[in-house]
């Protein structure tokens, strides 16, 4: 089970590196004030046409990211992958799955253009296997969820990692559908 963790951070931070161009990409401050996105104007700052390379090599526009036609706050724009706050894992599992992979480099982003911003990453299990078991493995989903930001540049102080088990159900039930909602970690921000 660790050489797989092992293997797929270690693909993570390969595919981090070889796609990362020499061209930064613009983040657009919408808290700050007029006089602060007048210097970011000066200073060759750009809004909307923004690209920015993802982890599998895809562009997506500063849109995606940031919801340009969206003037609250990007964490809860529908229409960005900061909207979706839950990774979910396999039965007994806790690698995180590519198909998160868009989710976590939004969180990544926003955490790295906001130093001061922090996360509680809470891992959960569904209620099979013991209570002490459900524990670990909820804190083994919560590092992983940890561990794939911290390949993407996040601070390991913008971050902490919790286990409920299972005792924080989304979902009540003996059904696989309960069971799947509930394997799952949340990334929740200390400021909301």
């Amino acid at each position: 089970m660790n050489k797989i963790l092992w293997s797929v951070l270690l693909t993570l931070t390969l595919t981090a590196c070889g796609t990362t161009s020499g061209t930064k990409a613009t983040v657009e401050d919408r808290t700050g004030s007029k006089a602060d996105a007048a210097m970011t104007s000066q200073a060759g700052g750009a809004s909307g046409g923004t690209e920015t390379s993802a982890l599998g090599g895809k562009s997506m526009g500063a849109s995606a990211l940031d919801g340009s036609s969206y003037t609250g706050d990007p964490r809860k724009n529908p229409a960005s992958p900061m909207s979706n706050r839950s990774v979910y894992f396999d039965f007994d599992q806790f690698t995180v799955k590519d198909e998160y992979r868009a989710m976590l480099e939004a969180h990544a982003g926003y955490l790295l253009s906001k130093r001061d911003a922090r996360v509680i990453l809470q891992g959960n299990a569904d209620d099979r296997g013991s209570r002490e078991y459900n524990l670990a493995l909820g804190q083994k989903r919560a590092e992983a969820v940890r561990k794939a930001l911290a390949v993407l540049g996040v601070s390991d102080v913008q971050m902490e990692a919790v286990s409920f088990g299972e005792e924080k159900p989304r979902k009540e039930g003996d059904t696989e559908a309960a069971y799947t909602e509930n394997r799952r970690t949340d990334v929740v921000y200390a400021d909301e």
